[in-house]
C-alpha cells in the first residue's frame, strides 16, 4: 500500500517548517502562508495550519542496512524516545527495527527499517535516503467500522492485530495503524492517543475528519 501524500494539521507551522527542513533536512516543495509540503522520499508530507490540533503518530521507511547510521544521525538532531533504555527497538514479528522521536507538535515520528522490504542503500544517510511515508495512526473508539470503511474503498489486508485494541492494515510499504484509544496508548512513549483529522492520497484517497472517513472524489481532492 503506497502513501503518496499525507496532509496533517499544525498550529505551529513556522516551527514545524524549520524542524523538518532545517533539522531533518527535508526539501520544501511548496510553501504558502498556511501550509508547507515537504518531499519525503517517494511521498510528500504536508502541514496545514489549524487553530487546535492533537498529536499524531506517523512513520517513514528507511533502508534496512542503515539502522546504526540512522541512529547516529538522529542522535545529533533529536532526543530519541526509549522503550525502557532501548532507543533502537526491534520488532521480531515484523522483522523490523525502529527509532522514535517527537517533532515540534509532540507528534510521535518513527523511522523504521523493514527487512522484508529488502531495500538497501550505499549512500551516506541523509533525509534524501528516506524511502517514503509508511504509517499513519488512526485512534478510534471502534476499530472494526474504520477497517470496513477503508476496505470498502479497496480491499486491504490485516497485517497484524485484531479489532479488539490494535489493528495494522496494509503491508510493509504502507500501514494504517488503527488503535482503540480508550485502552491503547502510543508505543513507546505511552502518550495518550487522540483522534485527529488527516488527508491521505495514494492507493487510498480519503479524508479522516471528526473520526469519520470521507472518500475523496476527483473533483474534491484537497
Amino acid at each position: 500500500m503506497k502513501i503518496s501524500h499525507l496532509t496533517i494539521f499544525t498550529n505551529n507551522l513556522k516551527e514545524q517548517t524549520s524542524f523538518y527542513s532545517e533539522v531533518l533536512g527535508f526539501q520544501i516543495i511548496t510553501k504558502t502562508s498556511n501550509s508547507v509540503t515537504l518531499k519525503t522520499g517517494e511521498s510528500f508530507l504536508e502541514f496545514r495550519e489549524k487553530k487546535q490540533v492533537n498529536p499524531y503518530h506517523f512513520a517513514f521507511n528507511i533502508p534496512k542496512n542503515k539502522v546504526e547510521e540512522v541512529y547516529k544521525w538522529l542522535q545529533n538532531r533529536v532526543k530519541l524516545i526509549a522503550d525502557h533504555t532501548n532507543k533502537i527497538i526491534h520488532f521480531k514479528k515484523w522483522n523490523a527495527t525502529a527509532m522514535y522521536f517527537y517533532d515540534k507538535d509532540q507528534n510521535i515520528v518513527e523511522f523504521i527499517a523493514r527487512a522484508n522490504l529488502d531495500i538497501t542503500s550505499n549512500k551516506i544517510f541523509s533525509s534524501e535516503e528516506i524511502i517514503s511515508i509508511s504509517e499513519i495512526g488512526i485512534p478510534t473508539n471502534n476499530i472494526e467500522p474504520i477497517y470496513k470503511q477503508i476496505n470498502n474503498i479497496k480491499k486491504i489486508a490485516i497485517y497484524d492485530g485484531s479489532f479488539d485494541r490494535f489493528c495494522a492494515i496494509g503491508n510493509e510499504e504502507g500501514l494504517f495503524i488503527i488503535i482503540k484509544k480508550e485502552i491503547k496508548k502510543w508505543f513507546p512513549s505511552m502518550d495518550t492517543a487522540y483522534s485527529e483529522d488527516f488527508i491521505i492520497k495514494g492507493d487510498y484517497n480519503f479524508k479522516y475528519i471528526n473520526g469519520k472517513i470521507r472518500v475523496l472524489s476527483h473533483t474534491n481532492s484537497k
